[in-house]
């Protein structure tokens, strides 16, 4: 049998749980920006779904933190027109080969998953069972576009070595070549953007400390406050990165510039090593908020237009199930299932 070739395609999504922030604006938004392109196809998503999993959200909740997530990949540089654009609940595709992924994965390695095990904390039997099978549901929002990359986190790897996993099995176990092995993509310099004040946390909007984190809705001054009062250590900055090895404050502020300024943090301790905070964190400062600000402004613009937010995910779901139907309907042909009416 010839192996399959799969056209090149990105799928990446962010849960509409909460507002954005700076974490999620390096570690995924802005590679899924430079993604954009004639090398691949892109598509990107407000996995909802995947929202309602861990916590109970008010209905209107949920509707305006898709939209303000929307907003944020759209000001923050995704064209809707280079770009797939779509809210997952709006492509039902997911959530039927999520089911067939269910009965695909087994238990042994949902157990396994640390993300669950993390949010699960003692009270594991409290917990949903979407929670438990997130990782499915993710491996169908992955492999019903037939994507081939992903951008994700660090955190996420693991999720996307399931995905293979459930691809593999499937494969195997029809006598196909029908899904692709994704590769994850992580790279950067900050693809884990941790608290601005304990540098070994993660920067999360879960956080009951708004000073943790920077807000893709922070206006300039907000911005600039935050870094200035950022916690750090009294030492000056060193000149090469294995000095930051145990200053998880310092190392994550540098991590930080560079990916705003788009360089290694090698080059940027080239410029600042020797350097105090006191004269890093308003060179910071300046840089987060000429990149951030025009950001937070836009997505004030698009809220305040939320029909053309709501259009525009309409007409990316239609797109999207251009590809997800056929997909969809091969999927259950291969299992022997009757394929669904077509609409």
């Amino acid at each position: 049998m010839s192996e399959t070739q799969f056209t090149p395609r990105v799928f990446s999504g962010i849960q509409p749980s909460g507002g954005l922030t700076l974490g999620n604006y390096l570690g995924a938004i802005k590679r899924f920006v430079d993604m954009q392109g004639e090398e691949f196809e892109t598509v990107y998503c407000m996995v909802d779904l995947h929202a309602i999993t861990a916590k109970f959200l008010e209905p209107e909740t949920l509707r305006k933190n898709t939209r303000e997530l929307c907003a944020g990949f759209i000001a923050s540089g995704i064209d809707p027109e280079k770009s797939i654009l779509i809210n997952q609940s709006q492509v039902p595709e997911h959530a039927q080969l999520g089911w067939i992924f269910n009965c695909v994965a087994r238990m042994g390695w949902m157990q396994r998953m640390t993300q669950f095990k993390d949010k699960a904390g003692k009270n594991a039997q409290n917990q949903s069972l979407g929670l438990f099978a997130y990782p499915a549901l993710m491996a169908a929002d992955i492999l019903i576009y037939h994507a081939t990359h992903v951008p994700v986190g660090e955190d996420q790897k693991q999720h996307v070595e399931l995905t293979r996993d459930i691809a593999a099995k499937f494969n195997h176990d029809y006598g196909v070549d029908f899904f692709p092995m994704a590769e994850p993509v992580i790279e950067g310099a900050a693809t884990r953007v941790m608290s601005l004040r304990d540098g070994s946390k993660k920067m999360s909007k879960s956080d009951p400390s708004d000073a943790s984190r920077i807000n893709m809705t922070d206006d300039a001054d907000a911005i600039a406050k935050k870094i200035r009062k950022a916690k750090t250590d009294p030492d000056a900055l060193p000149s090469e990165a294995k000095g930051l090895e145990e200053r998880p404050e310092a190392r994550n502020l540098v991590n930080i510039y560079a990916a705003l300024s788009e360089q290694s943090v090698d080059q940027v301790l080239t410029e600042v090593g020797g350097k105090q905070f006191g004269e890093f964190k308003p060179m910071l400062a300046e840089l987060a908020v000429d990149k951030l600000a025009p950001i937070s402004s836009e997505m004030a613009r698009l809220m305040n237009e939320q029909d053309e937010i709501d259009r525009i995910l309409t007409r990316g779901a239609e797109r999207a199930r251009e590809i997800t139907a056929p997909i969809l309907r091969q999927t259950y042909d291969i299992v022997g299932m009757v394929p669904p009416v077509q609409i």
